[in-house]
């Protein structure tokens, strides 16, 4: 079996290995490691190989973006910030017929601004909200749908973990990458109240209803608020302005979230050492999928499967927009079966040179920016579209009275809405370039 034909067959083979439930870091590296001794014909070249990988990956700089954005969001949560933004939104919004709904959405925007994890966004604030949502008498699977959609916006709105590996990837610049994301951000938290308030019409039997907050208590749960607006425009404002480099960004905002969680006497030394532990955690899990990721990457650029497939594709004649759709058809189903870190470092070594030498009449920059910005999207649906979304895990942990199938139920108007703006950001490129050519 020549390389090209090995390669081929090594992606069904991995997936397989995933069904089997076999972490995904471990069997990307497996397969890598084995498809490249297969290829060499020899395991000395292999042994080489595997002296450096692990170095060559993690002696770079920019990963250490990873665990910083993470511990952010663990002192975020600590600090009470994910109480506060809920406080705030549902002062504002609670009162109104969903708008507890919606004021869950608003606080996991406001908390994924901090936050650059969908699922640490989706468990702090579902063990915020939900118990508010079930007293107000909302339908359980719609509650549990609402929530995990929400926690998407995690790795939508700047910062995002996602979209740090993906720019590491694609070699793109990764404070325009955030920039790039923060309207097609604001248009997800929009569509997802959108959504609420056209289910709570149809059924309203989804949801209940609250007395409005006096004028006094909203303004105290406004001003409660400031310190993550202050975060939020000092780290991502000092990055796009380049007053300091994203990991720099992500470091000062890890410092000033910590301090504000001390002060609030949410974060002691208990705290902290639970908020280290989970980071490493989370950075140890993150980290052997990228190693995993690496050994195969290498092994497909061995083959040359990238190069053939992008120039296969361009001699078929192919119209740019029917090969960007597959692509995110493929994203979607993948969706159901894989985490969102492992679909990017899996495929984006694959597809964005197939994607780069399409001409949608952008430069090569801005088109790689746009693209990062689809792919995160359709990613982003992927972590709520049964059977294997993980946010829908996540929130089903904390609501196990609540059936499955209800909280699948419960989602599918979020799906609905993240497809249809996907649809408007393939149609108007311009949407998600804004702040990228207002200021260049």
């Amino acid at each position: 079996m020549d390389p090209l034909q090995l390669a081929a067959w090594s992606f069904p083979f991995l997936l397989g290995l995933i069904f089997l439930r076999i972490p995904i870091g471990l069997a990307m590296l497996a397969v890598g490691l084995a498809g490249s001794a297969i290829t060499f014909g020899s395991i000395d070249p292999l042994l080489n190989q595997m002296k450096t990988l692990a170095y060559g990956q993690f002696s770079s700089n920019s990963l250490s973006i990873v665990p910083l954005f993470l511990i952010m969001g663990q002192f975020a949560g600590l600090g009470g910030m994910s109480q506060a933004l809920f406080r705030a939104a549902e002062a504002f919004l609670g009162h109104r017929k969903g708008g507890l709904g919606m004021a869950a959405i608003g606080a996991c925007a406001g908390f994924g601004s901090i936050c650059g994890s969908s699922m640490a966004t989706a468990a702090t604030m579902g063990q915020v909200a939900l118990p508010e949502l079930r007293r107000a008498g909302y339908d359980g699977g719609f509650s549990a749908g609402l929530l995990a959609a929400g926690g998407t916006l995690g790795i939508l709105i700047p910062p995002s973990v996602v979209l740090v590996i993906y720019a590491i990837l694609a070699e793109q610049n990764i404070a325009k990458l955030f920039a790039a994301a923060f309207v097609p951000g604001l248009l997800a938290a929009a569509g997802y109240m959108v959504v609420i308030a056209i289910m709570v019409r149809w059924k309203p039997e989804l949801a209940g209803s609250r007395e409005p907050m006096p004028w006094p208590e909203r303004m105290q749960a406004l001003l409660a608020v400031w310190p993550v607006a202050t975060i939020f425009v000092i780290v991502i404002g000092g990055i796009y302005t380049g007053i300091f480099t994203p990991t720099e960004g992500a470091a000062v905002g890890a410092v000033a979230t910590g301090l504000l969680g001390w002060l609030r006497c949410g974060l002691d030394f208990k705290g902290l050492l639970r908020a280290i532990e989970a980071t490493a955690g989370g950075t140890a899990m993150v980290f052997m999928i990228v190693l995993g990721a690496a050994a195969y990457n290498s092994f497909l650029a061995l083959s040359q499967l990238p190069q053939e497939l992008a120039g296969w594709v361009s001699g078929q004649g192919f119209g740019p927009y029917t090969v960007l759709i597959a692509i995110l058809v493929f994203y979607l189903i993948l969706g159901c079966v894989m985490d969102s870190l492992s679909m990017i470092l899996l495929t984006i070594p694959i597809f964005f040179p197939m994607f780069a030498g399409l001409d949608f009449g952008l430069p090569p920059e801005e088109a790689a920016i746009w693209f990062g910005i689809l792919v995160l999207i359709v990613v982003e649906v992927g972590l709520i579209t049964p059977p294997v979304g993980m946010n829908l895990f996540v929130i089903q942990a904390m609501a196990p009275d609540v059936p499955m199938r209800s909280t699948y139920a419960g989602v599918w108007p979020f799906i609905t809405s993240d497809l249809i703006r996907t649809a408007i950001l393939v149609i108007f490129p311009s949407i998600s370039l804004f702040f990228i050519r207002m200021f260049p």
